[in-house]
């Protein structure tokens, strides 16, 4: 299977400038793990993720006054939709992250989780319950 195959599309974005709790709380919003960065700035997009999030304000920083632009994800790469899954979930192991933002010519295609992957794997399709005994 193919990263088109279990990517999201409909990616949450914010910019550079967006507070660590805005993103936060878009992220929560959106019941997803990160957000692509969007900055004109920069030669491609980055990537904020719960992580990242956690790191700031577990360091002590003021979530509504750090910006997102100092605390993205470094060297983030970049998955082909093209890419097998196994290929993505190497990448994942390797750097030691749970996502890949998705680029397909140079624009945003989307972004692929662990969980997607998992998902497609497992054939869960879109159910995401919890059976009881799992929850904590």
């Amino acid at each position: 299977m193919l990263v088109r195959e279990g990517m999201t599309d409909v990616v949450l974005t914010v910019g550079p400038e967006h507070t660590i709790r805005e993103a936060a709380a878009a992220m929560r919003r959106r019941n997803v793990g990160a957000a692509v960065v969007l900055d004109p700035e920069e030669p491609g997009p980055g990537v904020i993720t719960k992580r990242d999030v956690l790191s700031s304000i577990g360091s002590g920083d003021d979530p509504d006054r750090e910006r997102v632009a100092d605390h993205l994800t470094t060297n983030p790469i970049f998955a082909s939709p093209d890419w097998s899954l196994e290929q993505a979930a190497a990448a994942m192991i390797r750097g030691g992250f749970r996502h890949l933002v998705v680029v397909d010519n140079g624009e945003l295609a989307g972004i692929l989780s662990m969980r997607d992957i998992v998902r497609v794997w497992t054939g869960d399709g879109a159910s995401c319950e919890v059976p009881a005994a799992a929850e904590a």
